[in-house]
């Protein structure tokens, strides 16, 4: 028997002030929501995180049994043994949630989006999942982002791009110093193990910053965005 289709996730969109030629897919931290993201983005920058021609998705995850809190439900992209960088990872989880993403790209697709016009990234765990399903899965996307995220020693995503020739969507890194729950220094490996396996990478670093977000680093990244999906010339 087939797998059942995953149900559609429940998302927050903003949506572009002008003709839809693009689109970005921003996966929240674990816990939270999409609309929970794009309200604290919102209350950083003071108002949404919006653009011209491009929509903004804020999917937000089922909820599951997650074990770094013993078991308990919460919404997260997938399972982990423990947040830590040198444990396996919860593969059965990711690849199941990287299905259910995929219909949102789809979604996209069928809307007349070109996949070269689609970025995907996120916060914390959400970047974690951005880059599994980027590089894994959807290697002709624009772009990715990972702020304050790392992957795991021997991640999927390494032994991925051991066999990988396509050229790979380029790679935007944030971090903060003085993160306590993923260290700087597990963002800081993944950003170089990428690197060595042959992805354009960049990573910012924010000293004092703690696990958060903050608006330096948004008003950084919305460069970046216009920067991989710029504005289109009517023909």
């Amino acid at each position: 028997y087939g797998m059942a289709a995953p149900a559609a996730l429940q998302r927050s969109v903003v949506s572009p002030a002008g003709r839809h030629t693009a689109s970005l897919i921003f996966l929240h931290g674990s816990g939270d929501t999409g609309q929970g993201a794009r309200t604290w983005i919102k209350q950083i920058l003071n108002q949404d995180m919006a653009f011209q021609h491009i929509k903004v998705i804020y999917p937000t995850a089922p909820a599951r049994p997650y074990t770094p809190m013993r078991g308990a439900l919460s919404t997260v992209w997938f399972d982990r043994y423990k947040i830590s960088n040198d444990v396996p990872e919860h593969i059965e989880s990711i690849d199941s949630m990287c299905q259910g993403l995929t219909v949102l790209i789809n979604d996209e697709i069928k809307n007349g989006i070109a996949k070269n016009r689609i970025l995907i990234g996120g916060f914390s765990m959400g970047g974690g999942m951005a880059m599994h399903l980027a590089y894994r899965f959807h290697q002709d996307v624009a772009g990715v982002f990972a702020l304050s995220s790392f992957l795991n020693k021997g991640s999927a995503v390494y032994q991925a791009l051991k066999k990988n020739h396509n050229v790979l969507p380029e790679l935007f890194q944030c971090h903060g110093t003085a993160d306590e729950l993923v260290l700087y220094s597990w963002g800081e490996e993944t950003n170089t193990m990428l690197k060595s396996l042959g992805v354009s990478t960049s990573l910012h670093t924010f000293p004092n910053l703690n696990h958060e977000l903050n608006r330096a680093e948004i008003e950084e990244l919305k460069t970046w965005i216009v920067k991989k999906l710029p504005v289109e010339v009517a023909d």
